[in-house]
C-alpha cells in the first residue's frame, strides 16, 4: 500500500529508498553530478558599479553579455555585509534542525502568504521537488505578515528584515545597469515594475537516498525580474542554454551572489536577454541550503518590450499584465504535468493489455 506524503522531510532523509512523490520520469532525472562544477558562468566583479566613468561602462558590457549568453551570471564586491549573510544561513539551519510539530506551526499549505512547506507551495504538482522552504512576502512592506514569519530561532525575523532590505537595494543597482545594457534610462526597469515586489525563499536541500531519481528543484525559469541566490559550498545549481540537452554545475564562489535573469526581462528585453533555464540536483552524502530572492513587478505592471530593434517585431503580440502571465505560466505547467502523467498511464494501460492479449495467443498456440 503507498504511504501517506510526507510533511517534512527529516524522516524520509533517513530511509533507504525515495518516496514515490519525488521519482521524475526517466527524461526529468539528472544526468550531471551535483559537484561536478563548471566555471562557464561569467564571475563579475561590481567593484565601480556606482562610479559615473568608463568602469560602469564596462561593467554594463559584461553583464551585457553575460545576459546574452547565459541569463545568469555571478556577482563579487557586491557591498553585502557577509557577516549578515552568514547569520542569515546560520539561522536557517538552526530552523531546519527543529522538531517537526515546530516547523509545521508555520506551514503555508492551503494558500497562505508566507511560512514553512516540502517541495513547493503551489497547487497541483505531480512530483514533488526534494526540499524543504521557508518563503518570506518582503516587499512592499506593508503587505508583511509577521505570524507568517518563524519566531525559532528567536533573532530570525529581525536578520530576515536587514537581509532583505539590503538584497533590495542591491537588486535595483543591477536593475539600473541592466537598463543602461538595454540602452534605456537608468530607471528604466524600476519604473516597468510599478511598485517592486519582493520575495526571499530559503531552500533546505537534505541528503537524499537516491537523488539520481529526483530534483531538488524541477527545471524551470524564474516568472519575474531577477532572482539574487546565495548558495552554499556544496553545489548543486544546475543551469542549461540549450533547451536541456547539456547542462553544466554552476562553481561555488565563497561569498558570491548568482543572478537569473527571469521572463519578465526577457520579454522586456524583447529577447535580447535570456531568461535562465536552471534546476538544483541533490545528493546522497550532505544537506544543502540556498537563499533565493526575487525581485517581482507588481501584478499590474505590464509584459510588452521597452525597446523593439530595427526589425519592430516584439516577441509577444500584445501587452499583458504580469499577474495575467504568472497565472498562465503556472497553469500551464500544472496542465503539461499532469498530461504527462496521464499519457504516462495511459501507456502503461495499453502495455498491460498487450500483455494479456499475447499470453492468450501464446497459450492458444500450445493448445
Amino acid at each position: 500500500m503507498a504511504r501517506a506524503g510526507p510533511l517534512t522531510l527529516t524522516s524520509l532523509a533517513l530511509e533507504k529508498s525515495l518516496h514515490e512523490k519525488f521519482i521524475r520520469d526517466e527524461d526529468e532525472r539528472p544526468n550531471l553530478a551535483y559537484d561536478q562544477f563548471s566555471s562557464q558562468i561569467p564571475l563579475i566583479s561590481l567593484s565601480g558599479i556606482d562610479d559615473e566613468c568608463n568602469k560602469r561602462k564596462e561593467l554594463c558590457k559584461r553583464i551585457a553579455q553575460a545576459c546574452e549568453d547565459w541569463g545568469i551570471f555571478q556577482v563579487i564586491d557586491h557591498g553585502i555585509d557577509l557577516k549578515l549573510v552568514n547569520d542569515m544561513t546560520r539561522l536557517a539551519r538552526e530552523f531546519f534542525d527543529l522538531p517537526d510539530e515546530e516547523k509545521l506551526r508555520f506551514d503555508m499549505s492551503g494558500g497562505r502568504k508566507g511560512g514553512f512547506i516540502v517541495s513547493s507551495h503551489l497547487q497541483g504538482e505531480v512530483v514533488q521537488d526534494w526540499r524543504e522552504i521557508v518563503t518570506y512576502f518582503t516587499y512592499p512592506i506593508k503587505g508583511r505578515d509577521y505570524s507568517l514569519w518563524p519566531d525559532k530561532p528567536e533573532a530570525w525575523r529581525a536578520v530576515t528584515e536587514t537581509y532583505s532590505s539590503q538584497l533590495m537595494c542591491l537588486g535595483c543597482k543591477l536593475l539600473g545597469i541592466l537598463s543602461e545594457a538595454m540602452g534605456l534610462e537608468r530607471e528604466a526597469l524600476t519604473k516597468a515594475c510599478l511598485n517592486m515586489d519582493q520575495k526571499v525563499v530559503v531552500n533546505f536541500y537534505p541528503k537524499c537516498p537516491q537523488p539520481n531519481l529526483t530534483l531538488g528543484l524541477k527545471r524551470h525559469s524564474d516568472p519575474g525580474l531577477i532572482t539574487l541566490l546565495f548558495q552554499d559550498n556544496v553545489g548543486g545549481l544546475q543551469a542549461t542554454r540549450d533547451g536541456g540537452k547539456s547542462w553544466i554545475t554552476v562553481q561555488p564562489v565563497e561569498g558570491a551572489f548568482v543572478v537569473n535573469l527571469g521572463d519578465f526581462a526577457h520579454y522586456l528585453s524583447n529577447g535580447r536577454f535570456k531568461n535562465a533555464d536552471h534546476r538544483a540536483v541533490v545528493n546522497s552524502n550532505t544537506n544543502r541550503m540556498s537563499i533565493a530572492t526575487f525581485q517581482n513587478p507588481s501584478p499590474e505592471a505590464i509584459v510588452y518590450p521597452l525597446k523593439i530593434g530595427d526589425d519592430g517585431k516584439p516577441i509577444i503580440e500584445k501587452p499583458i499584465t504580469y499577474g495575467e502571465m504568472y497565472k498562465r505560466k503556472m497553469a500551464k505547467d500544472i496542465e503539461l504535468a499532469k498530461l504527462k502523467k496521464l499519457a504516462k498511464e495511459q501507456k502503461l494501460q495499453e502495455e498491460v493489455v498487450n500483455n494479456v492479449e499475447d499470453h492468450h495467443l501464446n497459450n492458444g498456440k500450445t493448445k
